[in-house]
C-alpha cells in the first residue's frame, strides 16, 4: 500500500472509530492511562495489519484486537495483582468462596474469569473509592497510612472503602448465586 493511501486510511478509521473504540476500552480498564495504552496498541496493530492486506469487517476487527489487548493486560497483571488481591482480601466477603474448585483446567478458567470480572468492577468504582480499596487491600496500607498520604479524614477513607466493598459485593453476587446453584 502506498504511504499516502495508508495515511489516508488510518486517518479515516481513527476519525470514524476512535471515539467509540475508546469508550469500549475505557469501560473495561482501570484508568484513562490504561485505556490510552490499549488504544495505542490497537492503532499500532492496525497499521501493521493493513500492510499485510485488506481487513474484512474492520469494525469487528478493531474491537476484537482491543478486547484481546485488554485480556492480555489482565493476564500480565494477574500474576502480581490478582494473587495479591486474593491473598490480601479481608472481611467476611471472601471471593475465594465464590469460585471454589480444584486444580482442574475448568476451575482455573472459572477463577480467571472471576478475577477479570473483579478487575472490571474495580474499574467502575469512582477513583477515590478504587484508590482507597487498592491501597488498603492490594498494597496493605493501613487507613492511618492512607490518611497521612492523602490528607483525608480517617472516617472519609473508611466510608470510601465501605462503599467500594458494597459495590463489589453487588457486582459479584452473581458468582455466589451461580456457584450455589451448580
Amino acid at each position: 500500500m502506498v504511504l499516502a493511501d495508508r495515511a489516508s486510511l488510518v486517518g479515516r478509521v481513527v476519525r470514524e472509530s476512535g471515539r467509540r473504540l475508546m469508550r469500549f476500552i475505557r469501560a473495561r480498564v482501570a484508568s484513562e492511562a490504561d485505556a490510552e495504552d490499549v488504544l495505542q496498541d490497537v492503532w499500532q496493530q492496525f497499521v501493521v495489519a493493513i500492510e499485510e492486506g485488506p481487513i474484512e469487517h474492520l469494525g469487528a476487527w478493531l474491537f476484537t484486537v482491543a478486547r484481546n489487548r485488554i485480556v492480555d493486560g489482565y493476564r500480565k497483571r494477574r500474576a502480581v495483582s490478582l494473587e495479591a488481591l486474593e491473598a490480601e482480601w479481608d472481611g467476611d466477603f471472601d471471593p475465594a468462596d465464590l469460585v471454589p474448585g480444584d486444580d482442574s483446567e475448568e476451575s482455573e478458567t472459572r477463577r480467571a474469569m472471576f478475577w477479570m470480572d473483579l478487575h472490571a468492577a474495580l474499574a467502575k468504582l469512582p477513583e477515590a473509592q478504587r484508590q482507597v480499596f487498592i491501597w488498603q487491600e492490594l498494597e496493605g496500607l493501613s487507613f492511618q497510612e492512607i490518611a497521612a498520604r492523602t490528607g483525608e479524614n480517617l472516617n472519609t477513607l473508611l466510608s470510601r472503602k465501605r462503599y467500594a466493598v458494597i459495590f463489589l459485593r453487588r457486582r459479584l453476587v452473581a458468582w455466589g448465586d451461580h456457584e450455589s446453584t451448580t
